[in-house]
């Protein structure tokens, strides 16, 4: 049985889409997300980026799903 991402690359009916293709993506990072972000990078034993105030949704949306990853605390 193939898994979820190789029978649907494209995230195309599923409920959540990938950052890349989010039409707000390009706007700056949220309040919560740099937050979050501060704490996960804390918790990974890393420095919080230098780059937050320049980070757009999408980027942080990504870092955040692999600092969740490398924390445990994925989905």
């Amino acid at each position: 049985m193939a898994d979820q991402h190789s029978a649907n690359p494209d995230g195309i009916g599923t409920a959540e889409k990938h950052p890349d293709h989010w039409t707000t993506g390009d706007e700056a990072i949220t309040g919560p997300q740099r937050s979050y972000l501060e704490t996960l990078s804390r918790q990974a034993g890393e420095d919080v980026p230098g780059n937050l105030e320049q980070m757009t949704k999408a980027e942080a949306s990504k870092l955040i799903d692999d600092l969740q990853e490398r924390t445990g605390r994925g989905r």
